[in-house]
């Protein structure tokens, strides 16, 4: 076998036919024989190193993305250092210029930087931006604007024409998407829209917004995420609302709580794992090269369940003062103290 092909298998083992690969890491076992990534990296100038920093590594978003991206690095031969900035763009923007010097490349997950900051850095280390799409960069996307219109479209259909949305985080990119599709899909069925934020993006924030939801008399309401639908439904039941009998929630991500609580949550599936493999596939592909504009839109879906039913008897008659009754083509917003 030559030389190079043993080389390859080790530097590059997505090149190497999977017959002969394997016949080569058998031998190297049988020889004891490790491959040292300090000297190699002397030779080619690369770490084989890639950073991954996370918004909230406790937000069960993010593990699915982590484990999908760390798995299709190491098919590549290339680790992952995995950092959580805590929602906090300053603690975001120190681990970036930590992480430089140390790999070859950083995926930036729901960064709460701004976009002139995030351009800046890009020119120190080269980075993948997932879930905020920013012009001149390559970026990762999950369509939650799709998500959120047929939310709405869902909701609508149901004959509820008053709708909550509890927004996200200030600076999020994917909140301003949902609320810019939410909004759309509001006027196109002649719904009202009530936007109450920005949120903590976790169950306390959710759970937090329950009072006002109440108080806007909204008879349904899309959440940021899984974990504020929940804490919702949670605030809702201590106020004494029923779910989904008086107010309807759905949420976004469909992580695994979304299927255990009661009731089970109607959510946007966002594709998680599929973006942490897309993203590490982009940065490896690009390599140094960050003027790439590479850029990948992953489909969302929404999955029906138990927190959503049908909105109130349309033949009832509203005060006309309710939010509910307010111009279907008004979008009010409700900012937390």
């Amino acid at each position: 076998m030559h030389i190079s092909t043993v080389s390859r298998t080790f530097s590059a083992p997505h090149l190497v036919n999977p017959e002969t690969r394997t016949r080569v890491l058998a031998s190297a076992e049988q020889l004891g024989y490790r491959p040292n990534r300090a000297a190699r990296a002397l030779i080619t100038g690369r770490t084989y190193n890639v950073g991954l920093i996370v918004a909230d590594i406790a937000n069960p978003f993010f593990p699915p993305l982590i484990k999908a991206a760390e798995s299709q690095a190491r098919q590549r031969d290339y680790h992952i250092f995995v950092a959580d900035s805590n929602e906090d763009a300053a603690v975001e923007e120190d681990l970036v210029r930590a992480l430089a010097k140390q790999v070859d490349g950083i995926l930036l997950c729901s960064p709460r930087m701004s976009n002139s900051l995030i351009e800046l850095l890009s020119r120190e280390v080269p980075l993948v931006v997932v879930n905020r799409q920013i012009t001149g960069l390559p970026t990762v996307v999950m369509d939650v604007a799709q998500g959120a219109r047929l939310a709405v479209e869902h909701l609508a259909g149901l004959g509820h024409r008053s709708i909550g949305l509890i927004a996200g985080p200030r600076g999020s990119w994917t909140s301003k998407e949902i609320r810019r599709s939410a909004a759309t899909a509001a006027r196109a069925a002649e719904a009202g829209l009530t936007v109450i934020g920005p949120n903590p993006p976790n169950e306390h924030g959710g759970a937090a917004t329950a009072e006002q939801v109440l108080r806007s008399g909204v008879t349904a309401v899309l959440a940021y995420n899984d974990l504020m639908a929940i804490g919702l439904i949670e605030g809702l039941h201590a106020q004494g609302a029923r779910v989904p009998h008086d107010i309807s929630v759905v949420g976004i991500d469909d992580i695994a709580l979304s299927r255990l609580i009661h009731p089970k949550l109607t959510t946007v599936a966002t594709p998680a794992a599929a973006a942490g493999r897309a993203a590490v596939d982009m940065l490896l592909a690009h390599g140094d090269d960050r003027r790439t504009t590479a850029h990948a839109s992953l489909q969302t879906e929404l999955v029906i369940r138990d927190s959503t039913g049908p909105g109130p008897d349309p033949h009832s008659h509203a005060d006309p003062g309710d939010v509910a009754t307010a111009a279907p083509d008004a979008v009010a917003s409700y900012a937390k103290e």
